[in-house]
């Protein structure tokens, strides 16, 4: 089973985004979208952007992620690496 998780293009330089993840923010690669804009939402699978949503897809998997507290999960996950 594979988890991709929601976020919100910030910054791209390259073929690299900064993705918001509920106020986490790390990088993604945009090798395989690279028509994504500042300010799509996207899922990101293993640092890669893996699709495109639509801003209310995008707004409604957010607001799932919040509930769940994504962000605090990937930030204890890092804190153990």
């Amino acid at each position: 089973m594979c988890l991709a998780i929601p976020g919100k293009i910030q910054e791209i330089e390259g073929d690299m985004a900064v993705i918001d993840y509920t106020g986490l923010r790390k990088k993604a690669c945009l090798r395989l979208f690279p028509q994504a804009r500042v300010g799509d939402y996207v899922l990101i699978h293993a640092g890669f952007v893996i699709q495109l949503l639509t801003a209310e897809e995008g707004e409604e998997l957010t607001a799932l992620a919040e509930e769940m507290d994504f962000a605090g999960v990937l930030a204890n996950a890092q804190a153990r690496q």
